[in-house]
């Protein structure tokens, strides 16, 4: 059967390097993930994911990463059943299935036409999940989404990509839009985004990052209604014991050196 055939270049692209890592992860005895959504996804898809230079440890680090979001997620929607989820810059990202909200919650993945075009071929639908084709950073988007319902506003992969000011002018325009909630994303030092610009995975898409985050107070004060809840560690030991010796080694000291916390984390907000 022929596959999908996907063209996309620089931040798109990376879309393509999470989704295989996650399908990676997903293969491994004992996956944490277990996102078989992504991996029916990289089957399906049309493109020479050896290019991307995707290794377990990366996969694993991925799958971390999107398995902190997602219980957090999970926790939202338990605590507001009426809630509705905001993903930002989705991807091709399997979240919804993952998580699998209840009845009351509505969803909206928010991404590029051609993203969402994407999505649409490979994926099947459901009730209250919305797909929203549209750049992030364009205000129009944000009519088709309730005002009056508490919203969890998650952005994976997508910071890092934007010019420093249209971050906080698009935090700006969703809490001005939505009447409470959180916000939570990873984000990076600038130390971080040498590394970012550094790694070969990243490398391999041409995508350029911009937009760093030393103090996660820095954005409160570009967005007053935002406040900081807390910053948590992209990549817990515990979840690392599948990592190379080196990687392994990497995440223990992530958790005790400051310094090296600030390349890239989880930040949580509330509005």
């Amino acid at each position: 059967m022929v596959g999908d055939k996907v063209n996309l270049t620089g931040a798109r692209e990376t879309l393509l390097l999470t989704l295989y890592g996650k399908a990676l992860e997903s293969r491994l005895p004992h996956s944490l993930l277990e996102d078989r959504f992504a991996d029916e996804a990289v089957r399906k898809i049309d493109y020479d994911f050896s290019r991307l230079k995707v290794d377990s440890n990366l996969g694993i680090g991925l799958a971390i990463r999107a398995k902190t979001l997602d219980v957090h997620v999970q926790d939202f929607f338990a605590r507001n059943p009426d809630a509705i989820v905001l993903h930002l810059g989705c991807g091709l990202d399997t979240r919804i299935f993952r998580v699998d909200p209840p009845e009351g919650v509505d969803w909206f993945d928010v991404d590029y036409p051609d993203v969402i075009a994407l999505r649409r071929r490979l994926y099947p639908t459901r009730q209250h999940y919305h797909l929203i084709a549209s750049s992030v950073t364009e205000p129009d988007w944000l009519t088709e989404v309730p005002r009056n319902r508490p919203a969890m506003v998650v952005a994976e992969g997508l910071t890092p990509y934007l010019a420093a000011e249209e971050g906080p002018r698009l935090f700006s325009r969703l809490v001005s839009h939505l009447a409470s909630g959180e916000l939570m994303f990873d984000a990076y030092s600038q130390f971080g985004l040498k590394l970012l610009r550094l790694n070969p995975s990243v490398r391999a898409t041409g995508a350029e990052v911009h937009w760093a985050i030393e103090d996660p107070h820095e954005l409160e004060r570009a967005v007053p209604k935002l406040r900081f809840v807390e910053d948590i560690s992209a990549y817990k030991p515990e979840h690392a014991a599948r990592m190379g010796r080196i990687a392994k080694l990497f995440v223990r000291l992530w958790k005790y050196i400051p310094a090296l916390r600030k390349i890239g984390r989880l930040l949580r907000y509330r509005f």
